[in-house]
């Protein structure tokens, strides 16, 4: 059997491990259970954003000595940008396998499985081959999870690298061109190659139908659930599934819904109504300027400004928002939804404890 956790861990800065040691002493955490942590990183969460890969470096050596001298096994997906209300963090993802044979449950129960990419050459990102491995990659998570009907899936973090200029030059000295020369566009197209991946795998739109000019240009083609932040900390994609499964254990599950905009709070309000005995553990969601230049046939400015880039007024908004309906501004909200939810809008999710005496 499976079984599954995940734990909010505050952080003062993107490597103070201190909460997150004071937890693992006090058991609360096991670090040989850990396979994935989510975290969010006070930093611009644009192409130079460094704390990204502070954060990465302070976990890996926090979990080496529990890893037999590596962390490799740990899945690091950080997400830059804390603007606004949004609190720094760490969500700390555990699971643990009994050797009892699996059995069905009564409830499913929350189910992770982790999975990543090969390499990518520079000439690759934004394009089907991104495409392609990324929905190779989600299909080898579910197997992991246990999950065998894309619809227990809930939601699908991915984080994949960006274009730096130094791997625009090597691939010109090659002979080959990039998606773009524009190393912040470059994360938009990672990020929306990676979603259409999930979207494929799940069986949400087919891969037939698929061309490279659709990356970041046909919104009309997107997942319901996948969630993709692009860093210049790896040059693979890191895949983590969360879903339900009734061959899984414990108190813990997720479920979702789609914001259709970045001021739709119903999206929260209704998943959080439709479990008023369960304890909300962490939400988990994507946020984006709507690229029309409206909301709700209102103009908004942040594609037009110079100063600060959309995605980090986006994350701003959205976690405002979603910190209003569930009192907690302690969340996971990346920024930049290409594919990822209908345009403007995009997925939200909700990781849950079920209070076992009741």
């Amino acid at each position: 059997m499976m079984k599954c956790s995940v734990i909010k861990v505050p952080a003062r800065s993107p490597n103070d491990m201190s909460a997150l040691q004071r937890y693992i002493d006090e058991s609360l955490i096991n670090p040989k259970e850990v396979v994935a942590v989510l975290g969010k990183t006070e930093g611009n969460g644009c192409v130079n954003d460094f704390t990204r890969g502070f954060a990465v470096l302070a976990l890996k050596n926090l979990f080496a000595p529990y890893k037999e001298g590596s962390a490799e096994p740990v899945s690091f997906v950080m997400s830059g940008g804390t603007e606004g209300i949004l609190s720094p963090h760490f969500s700390v993802i555990t699971r643990s396998e009994s050797d009892s044979i699996r059995s069905k449950q009564e409830l499913s129960s929350l189910a992770i499985g982790v999975a990543r990419t090969p390499d990518f050459m520079p000439e690759e990102l934004g394009r089907l081959a991104q495409v392609d491995q990324v929905a190779e990659a989600v299909l080898r998570a579910m197997e992991g999870a246990g999950i065998n009907d894309a619809a227990d899936v809930h939601f699908v973090q991915i984080k994949c690298p960006l274009l730096t200029a130094e791997q625009v030059q090597e691939a010109v000295l090659r002979d080959a061109s990039t998606v773009t020369e524009d190393t912040y566009k470059s994360m938009g197209y990672s990020r929306g190659a990676s979603a259409l991946g999930a979207a494929v795998a799940l069986g949400e739109i087919e891969r037939d139908r698929l061309q490279d000019m659709d990356i970041c240009h046909s919104w009309e083609l997107f997942s319901h659930v996948a969630s993709t932040s692009a860093g210049s900390e790896l040059a693979y994609c890191e895949v983590i599934v969360f879903g339900n499964s009734a061959y899984a254990e414990g108190p813990y599950f997720i479920d979702h819904d789609v914001m259709k905009d970045a001021i739709d709070a119903g999206a929260l309000k209704r998943i959080l109504q439709k479990y008023p005995d369960a304890e909300m553990v962490q939400v988990l969601a994507k946020a984006e300027a709507d690229p029309t230049g409206n909301i709700r046939g209102k103009r908004h400015t942040m594609l037009d400004d110079s100063d600060i880039n959309h995605t980090r007024h986006a994350r701003a908004v959205v976690g405002g928002v979603l910190a209003s309906v569930c009192g907690d501004p302690m969340i996971y909200v990346s920024g930049g939804a290409e594919h990822q939810g209908p345009a403007g809008g995009g997925p939200v999710a909700v990781v849950f404890r079920r209070n076992e005496h009741k």
